[in-house]
Order: structure tokens, then C-alpha cells, then sequence
């Protein structure tokens, strides 16, 4: 991962993700819920045998779902920064263990935008920005589709502009 070097000074980013990233990140877990709570409900339902084994695992799951619907989305959208500089991107996210990102611009080698399908509901979009390096990927999720067109197509215009070769 590219970070940040001694001589360099780590600015906090300044932008939030979009208020609807809540609302993407409830309904990601809802389903998930539906997903992996369905079936095992339907086996503790129809195997008698299984019925001590499967309920406790059942109920640690739909706790961790609840969880994951109820308190995580907002948590983590007051977590999640992002800012995209002439020198660098700059992601912070997490939940429990927080990360922060640096991409200096010489760095990188792609950006691209992702949109799928409760995204493209919601009109939310990820960016993510990829370096050489295995782990120098930013994704800064949750953003409204036209500030991550924008963003996007800024950062090519400046990764263009920028003397170096990306690795």
C-alpha cells in the first residue's frame, strides 16, 4: 500500500460519504439476513436431529444481523472520510479497527467506478483507485454518482498530468 512518508504530513479528509450509504449498507445486511437466516430457520424447522446444533448458530447469526442493520450502517457512515487532493486520495473508513488510506497521485495506475445494483437504487457509486502494489487499492464507497464521476474523472486528469510511472 502507498502511504504516507516521515516528510510528509497526514491531513484528515474532509468529505463524508452520501447520507444514502446508510440506507445501502442496511439493505446489504438485510439480505444477507434473508440469505443465510432463511435456510438455516427452514433446517431447524424440518431436521429434528440438527435442531441443537442449528438453533444456537441461528440465534448468534440474527444477533450479528441485527446488529449489522440496526448499528453498524450509521456507525460507519460517521466513520467514513474520503478526499481526493492534486497530490493524493486519501480514504479513512472501518467500524471496529479504523483505516486510513494514502494514494499519492504518482501512484496510481487506475481509477475506476463501480455501481451495482441497490447502488444504482440508491444512486450511490465506489470509487476505487489502484496503485502496483497488492494492497494499494482505495475504494471510497457510498458516494452519489455524479460527486464519483467527477472525482473520478478529476483524478484522471491529474494522474495525466503527473510526471512519474505509477509504480
Amino acid at each position: 500500500m502507498a502511504g504516507v512518508g516521515h516528510d510528509e504530513v497526514m491531513i484528515p479528509p474532509r468529505h463524508r460519504v452520501h447520507p444514502r450509504f446508510v440506507i445501502w449498507r442496511t439493505l446489504q445486511t438485510l439480505i444477507s439476513a434473508v440469505v443465510v437466516l432463511t435456510p438455516l430457520g427452514l433446517a431447524w424447522l424440518f431436521f429434528d436431529a440438527a435442531r441443537p446444533w442449528i438453533g444456537p448458530i441461528w440465534l448468534l447469526l440474527a444477533l450479528s444481523h441485527l446488529i449489522g442493520t440496526t448499528v453498524t450502517p450509521a456507525w460507519r457512515y460517521h466513520v467514513h472520510r474520503w478526499e481526493a487532493t492534486d497530490d493524493a486520495v486519501y480514504a479513512l473508513e472501518g467500524w471496529l479497527t479504523r483505516t486510513w488510506q494514502v494514494v499519492p497521485i504518482s501512484r496510481i495506475q487506475s481509477i475506476d467506478t463501480e455501481i451495482g445494483p441497490l447502488q444504482n437504487l440508491l444512486g450511490l457509486a465506489t470509487i476505487k483507485v489502484t496503485t502496483a502494489s497488492s494492497e494499494g487499492t482505495i475504494s471510497i464507497a457510498g458516494l452519489d454518482v455524479a460527486t464519483a464521476e467527477a472525482t473520478a474523472d478529476r483524478l484522471r486528469q491529474v494522474t495525466a498530468a503527473t510526471p512519474g510511472d505509477a509504480t
